[in-house]
């Protein structure tokens, strides 16, 4: 079906599907490892590349296909590369655009995890890796260098809410004959296309609010049919960080309810935010949806709504956060973010725990900082939850 003209949460749910000839209205999964070719030359055709098909299930799905286009018909994009997990489509960035010799700029706000691949990791196969703050377009620039190849950034940050202006840093980076990379777990595609703001790649852990429900593990890499629909799906091919066909039908799922979700997480959410920066005990709330929140501007501009993640500072510490956590008996007590159900954490020993010191210091991350994803409870037994924490 041609959809250029279709809406945003019409593509959510139609994009992509191609039935069957058993002509199922909802998308079948498709729990093969392998295909069957009616001859010799067309295995040979579909394997190399000369004819469109399916192959094996390591690289070509029916179901995890359905997915990928319905992923790329949201974010804008020409292809979309689903992958195992959040974590594995960044390294299939890395793979597919970097080799040794070359140097990576990446935010210092960004998921611990993403933090320690890149440092611990990534520098191990001889890539230089910088970290600048996000928001300050001059430490982009002055970390430049003639071997920067990528430059990657999360917008919104985890667990602050930090921004950066994607247009201007998609022009800063393009002048550097550089490519830019946006995480956009945050927002997704419901309220933010970094692609149509320049960037030249977005990553997701569709684990997240594209699934919406904390069922499964997955992540896709979305952007043009060179770069990713070639580059990115050459190193899915080779290196087979792969996503299950069950868990793509699982987010296709999510994508259905995606734009509805994420108004009612964004609108919960900024409710929270005004409530919890009444409180005493509470010395700081970070959501870019409030006006006292410097991006509060660049967030209106970009995004269409400020998103589901509430953080804020416990006056009392580690310990204070600690006990407000344990006080709670509705919120979920995990690191898991995205989810209908609300959560809570504390990302300096959890998300950032394997950061030094140092580095949660640099990123904003003190020991009394709580994260809270806000699910789609009713606000006010969210409300009665903190407060029980706060006594």
């Amino acid at each position: 079906m041609n959809h250029s003209d279709w809406e945003f949460e019409t593509l959510a749910v139609r994009a992509g599907q191609l039935r069957s000839a058993e002509n199922e209205h909802s998308e079948a999964i498709f729990p093969t490892s392998s295909f069957v070719f009616n001859s010799a030359a067309e295995a040979a055709a579909r394997f190399s590349g000369e004819s469109p098909g399916n192959v094996y299930s390591r690289m070509t799905n029916p179901t995890v296909r359905y997915f990928q286009e319905r992923l790329a018909a949201l974010e804008g994009g020409e292809s979309c590369v689903a992958t195992s997990s959040g974590m594995s489509a960044i390294l299939a960035v890395v793979l597919a655009f970097l080799k040794a010799g070359d140097h990576l700029i990446c935010s210092n706000s960004v998921f611990g995890t993403t933090t320690v691949l890149f440092q611990n990791y990534v520098q191990k196969f001889g890539i230089d890796v910088s970290f600048v703050k996000l928001s300050d377009l001059g430490a982009w620039q002055a970390a430049m260098r003639p071997n920067t190849r990528l430059c990657f950034a999360e917008t919104p940050s985890n667990p602050l809410g930090e921004l950066v202006d994607i247009q201007a840093l998609a022009d800063l980076v393009h002048q550097h004959n550089s490519l830019l990379v946006i995480d956009n777990c945050f927002c997704t595609p419901a309220l933010q296309q970094p692609l149509k703001l320049g960037a030249d790649i977005v990553v997701h852990s569709a684990t997240k609010y594209l699934d919406g429900q904390g069922r499964a593990i997955g992540g896709a890499v979305v952007g043009d049919k060179e770069r990713v629909g070639k580059d990115v799906f050459g190193v899915l091919r080779s290196a087979g960080m792969t996503l299950s066909p069950f868990n793509a039908w699982i987010f296709l799922k999510g994508l259905e309810t995606l734009s509805l979700r994420m108004q009612a997480h964004c609108r919960q959410a900024q409710q929270l935010a005004e409530w919890l920066e009444t409180l005493p005990a509470i010395q700081r709330v970070y959501y870019a949806g409030l006006t006292s929140h410097p991006q509060h501007e660049l967030a209106a501009k970009q995004q269409g709504g400020f998103g589901g993640i509430v953080s804020f500072e416990v006056k009392g510490g580690k310990a204070a956060a600690w006990h407000l956590i344990d006080q709670t008996q509705l919120l979920s007590i995990t690191a898991n973010l995205g989810d209908t159900k609300s959560t809570i954490t504390h990302p300096a020993t959890t998300t950032h725990s394997r950061l030094t010191p140092e580095q949660r210091d640099i990123a904003g991350i003190q020991d009394g900082l709580v994260r809270i994803s806000v699910g789609l409870e009713n606000l006010s037994d969210i409300q009665k939850d903190i407060l029980r924490g706060l006594q």
